[in-house]
């Protein structure tokens, strides 16, 4: 009685841990989607700020703005890039390696960038924006040549693969058709496939004297030779011979 006690208390307890561990995944599942959400709106709603500064603020202003949206919208596409080609080409792990390097150096200026929209000096934020434009250029094309190569890579694997699968589509049709490819004769006709063998024939029949269970040719008129009668199957009835000692046969009486 006190084990199957025990199995129940133990059962019991291994239901409440199981049930504690999905609650804690769902609940962690749920904050990451939150948190994702939220992030997802925070860069939505820093674009659309970024992008009405390009538009409404003149000068430096606003082309700190405009250089922050493009770093943003380019390193973003990246980074998009490369995490969805990474999954199916070993291979960009690497550029992910580089990206991620890039990666630093791009956030860097961006935080510099937004500290520089608020700094009330406008002269000598004037006198630093060529250098920040020349950064921030040099950050944009190595993030675009990463992902144009990454989409370069991605196009040729398939053309190839494209290019393997019509092969053996082409291959395969041409085996599907395959009486367009059969020889045909002179005329033009088609030529019949080939036959099954015909059965083989008869044995021979056996000679005079033979085994009578051998197998035998039924005789024909055909088989007989020119001089030889042909001879009746049953002898006709001759004539009766009587003798002297032999009574005349009575007819039979009739009642």
């Amino acid at each position: 009685m006190e084990a199957v006690i025990a199995v129940v208390v133990l059962i019991f307890v291994l239901f409440l841990v199981l049930g504690a561990y999905a609650t804690v995944k769902v609940v962690g599942a749920a904050k990451r989607g939150v948190d994702r959400t939220i992030e997802q709106a925070r860069r939505t709603v820093e674009d659309t700020t970024l992008r009405a500064k390009t538009l409404t603020q003149p000068g430096a202003p606003g082309e700190l703005a405009d250089l922050r949206l493009r770093l943003r919208t380019t390193m973003r596409a990246t980074q998009d890039a490369l995490h969805a080609g990474v999954a199916e080409d070993e291979s960009l792990k690497e550029s992910l390696a580089l990206f991620q390097r890039l990666s630093a150096h791009g956030h860097e200026l961006d935080g510099e960038l937004r500290r520089l929209e608020s700094d009330p000096a406008r002269a000598k934020l004037t006198e630093r924006l060529p250098d920040l434009r020349e950064r921030t250029g040099r950050i944009i094309k190595a993030a675009d040549s990463l992902r144009w190569a990454a989409h370069d890579r991605a196009r040729r694997f398939a053309e190839e693969d494209l290019d393997a699968l019509s092969a053996q589509i082409d291959v395969e049709a041409g085996a599907l058709r395959h009486w367009t490819t059969e020889p045909t004769s002179s005329a033009g006709t088609h030529t019949p496939p080939p036959t099954a063998a015909p059965p083989p024939w008869p044995e021979a029949p056996t000679p005079e004297g033979a085994a009578s269970n051998g197998q035998t040719w039924p005789e024909t008129p055909q088989s007989r030779t020119a001089g030889e009668p042909a001879r009746p199957a049953i002898n006709p009835p001759g004539p009766r011979i009587t003798y002297p000692w032999q009574k005349k046969p009575r007819p039979e009486s009739t009642t």
